[in-house]
């Protein structure tokens, strides 16, 4: 039985993230949304374009107003008014100035903007009562972006900010990386769907639901298989197809010890090489991991609830996101808080604790979900988001103790 540090090192290890050169695709702006970018983007434009106003008053010659006060102000004559989208005409003489509104262009012999509230204006001449600063209120042109340079680095998501960046760089088509494709199945006589009318012994097949919930939640592309009986040549039939059409399979249920437990059987038969069989955790010590040729990988699943959901959060997510060609922030993420309620652990195996993690006055706490921890109980998954880890050998941590705990 491996520990969770070494099985997550061995699925790291077998991960080959999707090619930039043949795993992408050309996406509209407004279609991009929520996809990672295969390559760097740059830009023709200079950010801002040119030198522009970022206050509401008067371009001035630095040298006609830098001695200014309210007893000795500088007293200028008004030739021009440039709103925002307007191409200044003229060229400050001394003794002259140009009204000016934000984000207007600068006119030329213009180096400095006087904000309105230490003006005085009267007709066409304007007092200045305050000296400004050499440059102030002046946005310089590639100050924020020079063209040319990179603009977006690839293996980033495009979310909210980056499509205002691509869109006031004019970049209208995109390369992303195609969505990664899992497929997802259930194995077990006593499943059915959640249309069906359950017969004694059957229960709902909520883990496929929640999977391809997962998986979509993550950008990738769910494909379903739906129940598959436990029949170990439908079984083998299925995974086969699986593999063949997605880079990642998960299962659930079926790779325990029971005597209808063919997954681990199926994979070998299929040329896939078993890397993990179980892992010192709980819930989950169940897992199992193989690799195909191709770098495909088969997840199979513990089929309780909570032990599928820790699972897959702890493994398969990290995997799914840096396979999908994210540099960074794949990695799954710890924090410490203070428990809001003691945790109990038996200590023989890394345990997780699932419930919801809050911020109060500054700190992070972790509540534990109502009702049993078990990995059967399915009810106290809802509104989870954080499960605090006892380590191996740790029975106990006291309420107000510090805890680590994994981000959902």
């Amino acid at each position: 039985m491996l520990q969770v540090n070494e099985a997550e090192a061995i699925i790291y290890s077998l991960l080959q993230p999707l090619d930039s050169q043949l795993d992408t695709e050309t996406v509209d702006l407004l279609g991009a949304a929520g996809r990672i970018l295969a390559k760097p983007i740059t830009s023709h434009l200079d950010f801002p374009h040119w030198d522009n106003s970022a206050m509401d008053g008067y371009a001035v010659r630095y040298e006609d107003v830098k001695n200014c006060n309210p007893e000795n102000p500088a007293v200028l004559s008004i030739i021009e008014e440039i709103p925002a989208g307007y191409q200044p005409e003229r060229t400050l003489a001394p003794g002259e100035t140009a009204r000016i509104f934000t984000g207007a262009v600068v006119p030329a012999g213009a180096d400095t903007i006087v904000m309105q509230e230490v003006t005085q204006c009267e007709e066409n001449r304007v007092s200045i009562i305050k000296a400004p600063k050499l440059g102030e209120f002046i946005r310089k042109k590639a100050s924020y972006y020079q063209a040319g340079n990179e603009l977006l680095p690839a293996g980033i998501v495009i979310n909210a900010p980056e499509i205002a960046v691509l869109a006031a760089a004019q970049c209208q088509k995109l390369c992303v990386y195609r969505k990664v494709k899992v497929a997802i199945l259930s194995t077990g006589d006593e499943l059915v769907t959640v249309d069906k009318t359950l017969q004694p012994g059957q229960i709902v097949d909520s883990n496929n639901y929640a999977l391809i919930a997962l998986v979509q939640q993550l950008g990738a592309e769910a494909i379903s298989y739906g129940i598959v009986p436990d029949k170990e040549e439908v079984l083998k039939e299925t995974i086969e197809k699986a593999i063949k059409g997605a880079d990642i399979v998960i299962s659930s249920g079926g790779v325990s010890v029971g005597e209808y437990d063919y997954v681990e059987k199926i994979l070998e038969s299929l040329g896939g090489k078993l890397h993990i069989r179980s892992v010192a955790m709980k819930p989950g010590k169940p897992l199992t991991v193989a690799a195909f040729p191709n770098s495909k990988l088969y997840y199979g699943l513990p089929g309780n609830p909570a032990s599928a959901l820790v699972t897959f959060w702890r493994f398969v997510q990290p995997a799914i996101k840096k396979l999908s060609g994210l540099k960074d922030g794949w990695q799954p993420a710890f924090i410490k808080a203070k428990a809001s309620n003691e945790l109990r652990s038996d200590g023989k195996r890394e345990t997780y604790i699932w419930g919801k993690l809050k911020l109060k006055d500054g700190e992070y706490e972790f509540e534990i979900a109502g009702g049993n921890q078990v990995s059967g109980n399915l009810i106290n998954l809802a509104q989870t988001n954080a499960l605090a880890i006892l380590p191996e050998g740790t029975k106990q941590i006291s309420q107000g103790q510090a805890v680590k705990v994994f981000v959902a």
